[in-house]
């Protein structure tokens, strides 16, 4: 079951959260003449070393679009080879749209690229510089110009490569350029704007595994739950969970099973803390340690995150990503073992005892990491042309943590006068990574983007479904929070309002 949930995180990671109506007011352009034009693309067109193509007509049953699929190979540098496929749908409507990857792999799948082409855009999406493998597989950064190509050099040569063959499929200049990624996708956005600005018009990083505390992270929180006694059931994650549900799931008006600023929650699980045996109604005192640690996160001596606190109320979500039954996790901490040769070459590391003050330092001050980290708050480049920026995060994802996105989001605004115009943020409230949980887990990023774009607008509310269409609620642009008004359907945006952080917890009881 695992394995086939992180197959799907692959195609959930790349950004596949939107499925709303189609793209404000773009002009539709004529097409090329279907199969013929498709047939006739080669790779010297676009500057690709190797080339293939095939027309698909429009399918009806999937709401597909005609669309030439061009699969190409991409060599920058002798040792690097690219894998791209571009999709060209007819009635263009003028846009390219990228696409990043999951884990330690791209994705350059049609169900990826299936709500972009709905939308009338020409679809981008790459390997990122190996072939599609596991997805928390990372043996193959030991080869330089795949570590490279992976870090940052892959999404953008996508990127370059993708606009020459639009303009040139459909002999027209593209009107605008943008990027859509969640989780690696996410780290890929964030290195599009801060490596190369002039890529993309308007980027969507959800959840970005933007540094290698992601890895150091998920190791050291299973780590936690692997101390003697300290292991979870499920229905000790479920206790937990309802607990910190009890203390602060109404402090934004309505108890709902969400808990809309977490960060202002601090239920403290000792106070469910056996004084006997252990029960089903208590947790053992290493368990509440463990909880303790990872609410509070762990520092090290430089004061950076080795592990990033995490949001209480969404527990039972945890597993996916971090070993809470005691036994290590598939993952083998976000794949930061299999990167010991490039962060550990000349010693053995104790994974099970890893160090805060020791080893994680080590890990964010490689040389692979110096290549791969898209941690650059300075985005004044990527502002100056236009360029607009939406993060978001789920308030309930156990892998990359919304704190890490939170600190970031504070540099850009720190460093950046345009970031008050250019930039937004949005946490979804009991949302897992890049989607589930059971908060409300579809946010138009797609549509969002693109209608800021063209309107120049930034957006300072988002509404958000549950993919089932069984709840609706509004998301505020950080650092606003929903609260409740009292009256009205829940599920209408209308029934809420954005407040200050904090604002809404019950006073005297929050800090």
């Amino acid at each position: 079951m695992r394995h086939a949930i992180a197959a799907g995180l692959a195609l959930l990671a790349c950004g596949y959260v939107s499925t709303t109506s189609g793209a404000p007011g773009a002009a539709r352009a004529a097409t090329p003449s279907g199969a013929q034009a498709c047939s006739a693309v080669t790779a010297r067109q676009f500057g690709a070393a190797t080339a293939s193509t095939a027309w698909h007509d429009a399918d009806a049953s999937k709401g597909l679009p005609g669309y030439c699929e061009v699969t190409a190979t991409l060599k920058p540098v002798p040792g690097s080879s690219i894998g791209v496929v571009y999709r060209l749908p007819e009635n263009w409507n003028g846009e390219v749209y990228g696409i990043g990857g999951g884990g330690w792999i791209g994705n350059i799948s049609l169900q990826a690229a299936t709500e972009a082409l709905q939308k009338g855009f020409a679809t981008m999406q790459t390997d990122g510089g190996h072939p599609i493998g596991g997805i928390w597989d990372n043996s193959w950064a030991v080869d330089p110009d795949k570590a490279k190509d992976f870090s940052y050099r892959a999404i953008h040569e996508m990127t370059v490569h993708g606009k020459t063959l639009a303009d040139a499929y459909y002999r027209q200049k593209h009107s605008a350029a943008v990027y859509v990624g969640c989780s690696t996708g996410g780290r890929m956005g964030l290195m599009e704007a801060q490596r190369f600005p002039d890529d993309y018009d308007g980027i969507v990083a959800g959840a970005p595994v933007y540094t290698l505390q992601t890895q150091t992270t998920g190791l050291m929180r299973t780590n936690q739950f692997a101390m003697p006694g300290a292991a979870f059931t499920a229905d000790d994650l479920k206790l937990a969970q309802d607990s910190a549900l009890a203390e602060c799931d109404a402090d934004d008006g309505l108890k709902d099973g969400i808990i809309n600023d977490p960060h202002q929650c601090h239920w403290d699980p000792a106070t469910i803390q056996c004084s006997g045996a252990k029960s089903a109604s208590c947790l053992a005192a290493p368990q509440v340690t463990a909880l303790k640690a990872l609410y509070d996160g762990i520092k090290s001596p430089d004061g950076q995150w080795a592990m990033w606190p995490i949001s209480r109320g969404g527990e039972t979500g945890w597993s996916f990503f971090i070993g809470t039954n005691g036994k290590p996790d598939t993952t083998g901490g976000g794949g930061l073992l299999g990167l010991k040769p490039l962060m550990f070459p000349n010693r053995d590391v104790d994974w099970a005892h890893f160090s805060a003050a020791t080893d994680a330092p080590v890990v964010r001050a490689s040389t692979f990491a110096q290549m791969y980290e898209a941690k650059d708050p300075n985005l004044s480049k990527f502002f100056a042309h236009g360029g607009k920026l939406l993060l978001w995060h789920g308030e309930s994802d156990p892998g990359p943590s919304p704190v890490g996105t939170m600190d970031y989001a504070r540099q850009v605004v720190a460093q950046n006068p345009r970031a008050a115009q250019q930039f937004r943020v949005f946490f979804a409230p009991a949302v897992g990574h890049c989607g589930g949980g059971v908060g409300a887990d579809v946010l138009p990023v797609t549509d969002v983007i693109n209608s800021w774009v063209h309107s120049g607008t930034a957006p300072e509310t988002v509404v958000a479904t549950k993919r089932d269409k069984s709840l609706t609620r509004l998301d505020c642009a950080w650092p606003k929070v929903a609260h409740y008004k009292g009256a009205g359907d829940a599920n209408e945006p209308s029934s809420w309002s954005c407040v200050a952080e904090g604002a809404a917890a019950r006073p005297g009881e929050r800090g």
